[in-house]
């Protein structure tokens, strides 16, 4: 629900105030209700508001208690927060504010870095503990909010966004060869702690870390679901489980309705956002507000599923809005999307939900959102192959279905001083599904997609394009409890009914079947995929430019024949190879970087 920024001296001097406040007033449109700097010794704390809980003035930050000796920022909201100041009270503890966030401190000094796993909810926040210097850095367990760094030995800084660090100034812009690799490999994801600047990295989801005043530091993970059979499942049966994740759907959304101001939900139309809207309608929510986006068609394609937002609207009674873009407005809008990107993101909907939220903050300050459920509960096309597959033969399986090109294919494209001697994102791969905690093959591959590819791809999407207007986003298929019961869940029951089939199971008990049987659809955005004129131009624009030219990162020739059949090349997954290569360099000429 905000932006928060800081700065760390380990070298005995004074933070860079000013430095700070470059960062602060860069996550303006995180917060566009309140700003807030703090400073003692070396730790300097900034603070953009989104008022959504406590709307009063003691609810602004940075947070400080002198009594207590500890001061603080907060982005995100902790929606179980009601529930533990009155745990807090009873335990001695007396508040100033209704806000969340001083429940965060209160928690801190109750139960130390351990506080985070009693917060239900998404977050990244600063704490400081002004006797010591200590500071604290969280994130939430699935890295819905963002919390970028730039290091160097003399200091540290951190921020809500990647180009609030690059306001503050003197980071290294330097391309990272091996975040460079995931990208063309991930279809443009690029897992934590990496970004594609060397000098700036991403605090990992779920982790606590633990900074002392010399700089030394300590990082603890502290949730990881196991993605096995459990016992106490043993004698559930499918009826079973269908209720068992209808009941935790149930209180996620609940739960995701706590705050001061009104909650919308972004209805596209599926199966994901339809849940959300009829449990809302279930739990007796009148007069709900619901929002869908469609664009021309292009290339024989529809670029709308109006039809079924529409549905799903009528039958529940929402206020409903639509919005359709014409393609000759997709080029437009797509500079103010590229500057709204902390990270180069290829995917077409980061458009449409930066449209789409520019309408929404007209309306409302925080909606629900259906992101998700596709990695959660098995709904992608290549879950069903990894079915079959030993689990030894798991990241060999992956690399098959989800890459979008190979290490070789790679050469073709990146000059060779770009390109990594080794194959580092197939290495990361087969590390991560060798670990324990996965019972087959396809519970290693839904682990890496939902703690890792989501984290940095979809969940990243919907909080860099929604809060560039000011929207909170609010994703009740990430509700913790929602993700350890479905990673439990067998994998056969995910796999029903062509993927997602407990919740499409869950969705004849509330919805009309239209919705639940329909085919599966997307954020669709033609002009974009079948790069049609404007925006076929703004990427000649970008490849072309003289700072593309001096950068040589990709190989010239390479570029020369994507751009002579732009809608030719596709990666493994479809998607448009020359939009994928524009997008990064439109990203780094957007923020300037050299």
């Amino acid at each position: 629900m905000c932006g928060l920024s800081g700065e760390i001296r380990f070298d005995g001097g004074r933070p860079d105030i000013a430095a700070v406040e470059r960062m602060t007033d860069r996550l303006a449109p995180r917060g566009p209700d309140g700003r807030g700097l703090w400073s003692q010794g070396p730790v300097a704390l900034g603070h953009r508001r989104l008022k959504i809980i406590d709307l009063s003035e003691s609810g602004a930050q940075p947070m400080a208690d002198p009594g207590a000796r500890i001061s603080g920022v907060f982005n995100g909201c902790v929606y179980n927060y009601r529930e533990l100041r009155d745990e807090l009270r009873g335990l001695g503890h007396r508040f100033f504010s209704d806000s969340d966030t001083e429940v965060v401190l209160r928690a801190y000094l109750e139960w130390g870095a351990d506080c985070v796993r009693h917060f239900y909810g998404m977050f990244a926040f600063a704490l400081v503990e002004q006797d010591t210097g200590r500071v604290v850095l969280a994130r939430d367990r699935l890295g819905i909010k963002p919390l970028y760094l730039a290091e160097s030995p003399e200091r540290l800084r951190f921020a809500s966004s990647l180009p609030a660090l690059l306001a503050a100034g003197d980071v290294d812009t330097s391309l990272d060869p091996a975040a460079l690799h995931q990208y063309l490999s991930w279809h443009a994801t690029v897992a934590a702690p990496r970004t594609v600047l060397n000098g700036v990295r991403k605090l990992p989801p779920a982790t606590v870390r633990v900074i002392e005043p010399d700089g030394t530091r300590h990082d603890h993970l502290y949730w990881q679901p196991a993605y096995t059979r459990r016992p106490e499942h043993a004698a559930m049966s499918a009826d079973d489980w269908t209720d068992a994740v209808l009941a935790a759907l149930r209180t996620a959304v609940r739960r995701r309705m706590v705050a001061d101001v009104p909650v919308g939900v972004l209805l596209s139309g599926g199966l994901d956002s339809s849940l959300i809207v009829a449990l809302l309608a279930d739990e007796g929510q009148s007069d709900l507000a619901t929002f869908s986006v469609g664009f021309e068609s292009e290339g024989g394609e529809d670029g709308d599923e109006f039809a079924y937002s529409d549905l799903v609207a009528a039958r529940f009674q929402t206020r409903h809005h639509q919005l359709m873009v014409p393609s000759d407005r997709v080029s437009g809008a797509l500079d103010a999307a590229v500057a709204a990107m902390s990270e180069p993101m290829m995917s077409h909907d980061t458009v449409a939900f930066h449209l789409l939220s520019e309408q929404v903050a007209k309306e409302v300050k925080v909606v629900q959102s259906g992101q998700g459920a596709d990695e959660v509960f098995a709904g992608y096309h290549w879950y069903p192959a990894m079915a079959n597959v030993p689990r030894q033969r798991a990241a060999e399986a992956y690399i098959d279905a989800y890459f979008d090109r190979s290490h070789a294919d790679l050469a073709r494209i990146l000059e060779p001083d770009v390109l990594p001697e080794h194959d580092v994102s197939s290495e990361f791969v087969r590390t991560h599904m060798a670990a324990d905690g996965a019972q087959t093959a396809l519970d290693a591959d839904l682990r890496l997609d939902t703690h890792v590819m989501m984290v940095d791809d979809p969940v990243k999407r919907v909080d860099n394009m929604t809060m560039d207007w000011g929207l909170e986003a609010r994703v009740p298929f990430l509700d913790h409890e929602l993700v350890e019961l479905a990673a439990a869940c067998p994998p056969e029951l995910k796999l029903a009914d062509g993927g997602k089939g407990i919740l499409k199971a869950v969705g004849r008990k509330v919805l009309p079947r239209e919705v639940v049987d329909r085919p599966k659809g997307y954020f669709p955005v033609p002009a974009i995929k079948h790069m049609a004129g404007p925006v076929l131009q703004r990427v000649r624009e970008a490849l072309n430019a003289p700072e593309a030219r001096a950068r040589g990162v990709f190989r010239r020739e390479y570029v020369n024949e994507l751009l002579a059949a732009p809608d030719a090349h596709r990666t493994r997954r479809g998607a448009n190879t020359l939009w994928q290569i524009a997008l990064l360099e439109t990203w780094l000429q957007t923020h300037r970087i050299h």
